[in-house]
């Protein structure tokens, strides 16, 4: 059974920057995702590493948010920059495989991991 545990959210003022981490408890070989839950809205993916190396973005965050991952500590990374007060909301990181688990904007329905998430509060 993988174990995720992310950290690293936290408040900062718009315009600002963190980044997210997600430990993994054993090396990831499948798709290794972010999600957020902003207020009002469903649970989307932002970013994705697939099982073959390809990386990608959602358009609404392309340009400020990177996705990386370090194999060898078994972290995958969600740099965030130019925070907007609307990406305030919980961050999680999940994996597992199929599109309706890691497609962008997707719910994650399919995922089979999941971490308990990190609260991101942008203030404007």
């Amino acid at each position: 059974q993988v174990q995720l545990v992310e950290s690293g959210g936290g408040s900062v003022e718009a315009g600002g920057s963190l980044r997210l981490s997600c430990v993994a408890s054993e090396r990831i070989y499948m798709p290794w995702i972010w999600f957020r839950q902003t207020p009002g809205k469903e649970r989307e993916a932002v970013a994705h590493i697939l099982n073959t190396g390809d990386i990608n973005i959602l358009d609404s965050v392309k340009g400020r948010f990177t996705i990386s991952r370090d194999n060898a500590k078994k972290i995958l990374y969600l740099q965030m920059n130019n925070l907007k007060s609307d990406d305030t909301g919980m961050y999680y990181c999940a994996a597992g495989w199929g599109p309706d688990c890691y497609a962008l904007s997707g719910s994650g329905r399919a995922c089979t991991y999941w971490g308990q998430g990190t609260q991101v509060t942008v203030s404007s």
